[in-house]
């Protein structure tokens, strides 16, 4: 097998806490044409890429989306081998990491009644101290780390629908975009971040109140200010010279998070321009905005 055919087997690792939601999250993954695994042994993934690898018929790519967490014993001990070893035999793996606040997962866990897979031995507020300090290591590396603390079924499904439907060349780095508003906590899988709030808000023109940054009117207002057009012409120098070095690096997947106060106005707005900035430098681009719909 070339490495060009390893290249076209697009694996994700959905892993992170209990009660995060990683079975709505490999559901998405099946939806989306992911073949899907729970629960598999993170010693038999070298084995499992070389037999699906098998089955790539006229070289089209095979996605796959596999759960590995605690449940499995040799998953803590293993798992940085394991993932350094597929990728040095050029497979493209990606990590996405769930994780959700103690008081919700534990809420989760009393509305579900299903046992924590450490709990048996401990009460769950230790078992979920235990996990956390049992995944941190696994969480550093991610490529992708998503709390679903303030998401329901839907916008997870959602999230991972937005993140890894559009792939279309896993050779290159993929940017996504996210506005959001400060009100409501810096995205924690950003690897970069803006804050827009120096800007002009048209919060306070109440023609443009009720509107978000997706409409011209409101859109027109940001981008014409003086000082947006002087914060995107450094963006441009910023970017351009930052994203080929994440690259050369070996990331996969890069986030852009850009905030104002609500995220509906002035983000929302520069996270659609310097989303357009960015495809055309030629960079496969995704641009999505995670408060719009909180603030009327």
């Amino acid at each position: 097998m070339t490495a060009n055919t390893k290249e076209k087997i697009q694996t994700v690792i959905i892993t992170g806490l209990s009660g995060s939601g990683k079975s709505t999250a490999l559901r998405a993954f099946e939806d989306l044409g992911f073949f899907g695994v729970d629960n598999l042994p993170v010693e038999l993934l070298p084995a499992f890429l070389e037999i699906k690898s098998k089955h790539i018929q006229n070289n089209m790519p095979l996605r796959l989306a596999l759960v590995m967490d605690v449940r499995e014993e040799g998953f803590i001990k293993s798992h940085r081998e394991v993932f350094q070893q597929v990728k040095k035999e050029g497979y493209h793996l990606e990590i996405l990491f769930l994780e959700a606040t103690d008081e919700i997962l534990v809420s989760r866990f009393s509305q579900t009644r299903r046992p924590h897979p450490l709990a048996p031995k401990m009460p769950l507020l230790d078992a979920l101290k235990l996990e956390r300090q049992l995944l941190a290591e696994v969480k550093e590396v991610a490529d992708v780390v998503i709390d679903t603390s303030n998401l329901n079924v839907h916008q997870l499904r959602r999230e991972i629908k937005e993140r890894f439907g559009p792939r279309h060349d896993l050779s290159s780095l993929l940017v996504h975009i996210i506005s959001f508003g400060f009100k409501y906590g810096v995205p924690p899988e950003a690897h970069l971040l803006f804050d827009v709030r120096f800007l002009p808000n048209p919060y306070f023109e109440p023609s443009l109140r009720p509107h978000s940054g997706l409409e011209p009117m409101v859109r027109d207002y940001v981008i014409n200010q003086d000082e947006t057009k002087q914060f995107l012409a450094l963006s441009e120098q910023y970017l351009r010279f930052l994203i080929p070095q994440y690259e050369r690096e070996g990331k996969t997947y890069l986030v852009v998070a850009i905030g104002c106060t609500g995220g509906r106005h002035r983000s929302v707005a520069i996270a659609q321009e310097i989303g357009l900035m960015v495809k055309e430098w030629g960079w496969e681009t995704i641009v999505s905005h995670r408060d719009l719909e909180k603030e009327a």
